[in-house]
């Protein structure tokens, strides 16, 4: 309903392109703001995982092929917050170091959408019965689809 109200409002004022690029450079720039520090610190966990973890380490435990890698990498990656963008380079030093794309990708997907913050956001318009069923649902198709991933590549 408000983006009817509001793109009724656009359409009477009758602006054109070049009136309305103020506003949409400075809602472009409002998201880079927001989400130039998760870049960074991604970059920063990505650099200091390439420089300071030993070699095999990830290979070691995520990269051995095993059934229960995608599981461990879900459940590693829920106690995390990044957006898609900042785990990034995080996942790029996984797949350099050994770890299968498929276990890499359940990582990424499960800080994104699995992490404790999200689910305190979502209390506030969630009951925890439907926050479970959530949890519950999307962890199961990250895993699946890690365990897809790890078969197809």
């Amino acid at each position: 309903m408000t983006n009817n109200i509001q793109r009724g409002n656009y359409e009477k004022e009758k602006l054109t392109f070049r009136q309305r690029l103020p506003d949409i450079t400075r809602g472009a720039w409002d998201i880079v703001k927001g989400v130039v520090l998760y870049v960074i610190i991604g970059i920063a966990i990505g650099a200091a995982m390439h420089g300071y973890v030993p070699e095999n380490f990830f290979g070691q435990y995520l990269g051995g092929g095993q059934w229960w890698t995608v599981p461990l990498a879900v459940i590693l990656a829920v106690p995390m917050y990044a957006n898609a963008a900042g785990i990034v380079p995080v996942i790029q030093v996984f797949v350099a170091k050994g770890v299968p794309l498929g276990t890499a990708i359940a990582f990424m997907m499960g800080t994104v959408g699995l992490s404790i913050p999200e689910g305190t956001l979502l209390k506030k318009v969630m009951t925890m019965k439907l926050i479970g069923v959530y949890f519950g649902v999307v962890t199961l198709f990250i895993i699946l689809s890690g365990f897809l991933f790890n078969i197809l590549l």
